[in-house]
């Protein structure tokens, strides 16, 4: 959801980012209340509420995706070949052996958290299982080097190198964002790049990362039906994963950051 990129202050105070690791903590809530029902035949319309029930009425946020630019949902949950911004569906029934994406973005007090994660559907398809891991080692790679003096061409370039000497393709037609009181806000962070080129990281910047990596070609479709799903062009695989993180004095603290992780 990057076409409405604006250009508020960069630098975010320290009382805008303390609200922002709020909203970041329960974006990651949400991913792990939803995880125990990512399950085969689930429909993604049924996930869909569930988190909006939760979202709006157990953590007291707004859920940014619905009605933004006309998204009609919640959440975004993209199955197997779908990139990103799929629309959950009554009709999309979960089955073993796929994997999705689940993308939420809450709004507290006015500040968004942004994040996704990879889920797998049942049983793990061993070529699944390896393409959603070394997505998810691209996203950490690159938070690894975020930090002051660090260029947004070398989060692209780490990324890039990661997913290219494993095979595997990435998405150049979507990006990271600046974010903070604007969903989408400058900075764009590609995920693809030469080192030492473009803007420095400065701290107090605020931005999401998330690769999305695929099995085939980087080289994706939108549809014309409903003007929002992403898919490959090829039918093959796509993974992603998503953090909202903020350029420290001495590195970066990831805002969005799950139970599960060590980061």
């Amino acid at each position: 959801m990057t076409n409405d990129v604006k250009s508020p202050k960069m630098i975010k105070s320290s009382d805008e980012i303390a609200k922002m690791k709020v909203a970041g903590k329960l974006a990651a809530q949400t991913l792990e209340m939803i995880e125990q029902h990512v399950q085969p035949g689930i429909s993604t319309g049924e996930l869909d509420r569930i988190c909006h029930d939760y979202i709006v009425n157990q953590i007291d946020c707004i859920p940014a995706p619905l009605n933004y630019n006309g998204f009609p949902k919640s959440i975004c949950t993209s199955i197997n070949q779908v990139v990103c911004h799929g629309i959950p569906d009554d009709n999309r029934v979960l089955k073993n052996g796929d994997i999705m994406n689940i993308d939420v973005t809450v709004i507290k007090d006015g500040y968004h958290g942004d994040t996704s994660k990879m889920f797998f559907v049942g049983k793990k398809q061993p070529h699944a299982e390896r393409l959603v891991s070394i997505t998810q080692e691209c996203l950490y790679k690159a938070i690894e080097i975020c930090k002051p003096g660090t260029n947004l061409g070398d989060i692209g370039y780490v990324i890039q190198k990661h997913a290219e000497d494993n095979h595997y393709s990435v998405v150049r037609d979507y990006c990271g964002h600046g974010i903070g009181k604007v969903f989408h806000e400058d900075p764009q962070i590609l995920h693809y790049g030469n080192p030492r080129t473009g803007m420095e990281l400065k701290a107090g910047m605020c931005f999401t990362i998330e690769p999305m990596i695929n099995l085939g070609t980087h080289k994706t479709k939108l549809s014309k039906n409903d003007g929002w799903t992403v898919e490959t062009i090829d039918g093959r695989l796509s993974a992603q994963w998503e953090h909202t993180l903020t350029i420290t004095d001495d590195g970066c603290e990831v805002l969005t950051a799950r139970s599960e992780e060590s980061l």
